[in-house]
């Protein structure tokens, strides 16, 4: 009998037990329902998913305690945070477009002339913040994010304040073009939600963490946003989220052209005014003799892909230059100008000249309708791809008029691998650049006499300012 009792007193207690664990997960079952349901606003809402939830989760904070182990439902919340790799090696092979392989688990908002991006907080995210585990700057896949609500951020996150940009780009933030192609993007979308700063960047290449921008981007951007440009370096363990954050992972992708020329326009128009460049009137400079002045400039480069001989090439310059009246020739290494020494060069130019190279991503700098001339050296037309066209592509997002290509079809060595496009490739990327007397003579001719034509058709039209001084280009 005593050993009946004591079983039936075990099965009561057992089933005691099993109720109460029953009615915590019934309860804990309840209140993630009621979160699921939680819908973020848009970004210019009122509405926040950290203004209505404190109240609920102090509510319920004392009902959903499990007596036997202490253990909250805001405690389970923190610890159901799963963070996966931000560099997914599935999608290597799409890793620019499609299902991309950072943060792969998270579909873009798409919007009609806009880059694809992701907002958090968001009715995508539920309410829930972005959070990123990523100091790892030699493998993406060390490194991992996660979604959670602002009540239960992962044990020991540190919550960064404001608007964090957060930027992942297959080629890197030193070059001026693939850096200009990552950043453009958040500016735009800057521009459409009422020229919002950012209080910081955080940046990631194939996943890895970069702790800083090149120089000139560094700066392109401080000329737009108005304020130092903090990266964000992860210094200690643990996870970091963000109160707001905007990710972008496309580069320019989507971006419609009617966007991109605005986005140039900005970009323009603020480094003008950072460098204290007054453009009204520039494109009407007359001479003495009432014809329009043309200024073409020839932007030289060393080592790779400069000119073998950078005497003779201005020599040709010059000399067509000559031969129209109002037409002044400058000569510019690009290595030797800072910021607003680039800044102000291309803003005086109306034709610039120049190997192919990052520094051709200044003609941001010059007016809309201005032209571009390129040089290349031998085994680019053949072996580069599209890659090649990068500045054809800037050119025309920015409204210049790319005025074609000159590919050197000569060389001193001969690839010693010419079954393989690749290495062959490798071997001519670097070459220098020859010259053709008689097709740069009368390319510049054609170009210069193009540019005559429609100085003088602006000048016709008699317009007061330059276009941007009444365009409200500087409106961020």
């Amino acid at each position: 009998m005593e050993i009946l009792s004591s079983t039936k007193a075990l099965n009561k207690q057992k089933n005691s037990r099993h109720l109460s664990k029953l009615v915590i997960s019934i309860l804990l079952l309840f209140v993630i329902l009621i979160l699921l349901h939680l819908q973020a606003s848009p970004i210019n809402s009122s509405y926040s998913p950290a203004s209505a939830s404190p109240a609920f989760f102090t509510k319920w904070k004392g009902l959903v305690t499990d007596a036997s182990s202490g253990i909250t439902l805001i405690s389970r919340l923190r610890d159901s945070v799963t963070f996966l790799p931000l560099k997914d090696l599935r999608f290597a092979e799409t890793a620019m477009e499609g299902n991309t392989w950072f943060m792969s688990s998270l579909n873009d908002t798409r919007e009609e002339n806009e880059a694809e991006h992701l907002y958090f907080p968001s009715q995508a995210s539920k309410g829930r913040l972005l959070c990123i585990m990523g100091r790892d700057k030699a493998d993406g896949t060390k490194n991992s994010y996660a979604l959670a609500w602002p009540e239960t951020l992962p044990n020991s996150a540190t919550l960064l304040k404001g608007l964090t940009f957060v930027s992942d780009t297959y080629y890197d933030y030193k070059n001026l073009w693939d850096g200009m192609c990552a950043m453009t993007p958040f500016v735009g979308w800057s521009i459409k939600n009422g020229c919002l700063m950012p209080d910081r960047w955080v940046l990631f290449h194939w996943g890895e963490l970069r702790d800083r921008m090149g120089s000139w981007l560094h700066q392109l951007m401080e000329t737009n946003f108005g304020g130092e440009v903090e990266v964000e370096g992860f210094e200690r363990d643990g996870p970091y989220c963000f109160e707001r954050a905007v990710v972008m992972r496309h580069n320019l992708g989507s971006l419609g052209k009617e966007r991109k020329l605005e986005i140039f326009d900005l970009l323009r128009c603020k480094a003008r005014h950072f460098c204290g460049l007054n453009p009204a009137g520039k494109g009407l400079e007359m001479n003495e003799r009432g014809k329009p002045i043309i200024r073409l400039t020839l932007l030289m480069r060393r080592g790779s892909r400069s000119f073998k001989n950078p005497t003779a090439v201005i020599q040709i310059f010059a000399k067509e230059c000559a031969r129209v009246e109002g037409c002044i020739l400058s000569v510019s290494q690009s290595e030797d100008l800072r910021f607003c020494d680039q800044v102000r060069v291309m803003t005086n130019t109306d034709v610039i000249a120049s190997p192919h190279g990052a520094q051709l991503t200044n003609m941001l700098f010059m007016d809309q309708n201005s032209s571009v001339m390129e040089f290349f050296p031998r085994g680019w037309f053949e072996l580069a791809g599209v890659g090649q066209y990068a500045h054809h592509w800037m050119a025309d997002q920015s409204g210049m008029r790319h005025q074609g290509a000159w590919w050197d079809p000569l060389g001193e060595k001969e690839c010693p691998s010419p079954q393989h496009d690749p290495e062959c490739f490798n071997f001519y990327k670097d070459g220098q650049v020859g010259h053709n007397e008689t097709f740069f003579v009368e390319w510049a001719r054609s170009v210069l006499n193009q540019v005559r034509i429609s100085k003088r058709e602006q000048v016709a039209k008699n317009p007061i300012t330059a276009p941007e001084a009444n365009s409200g280009a500087c409106v961020c």
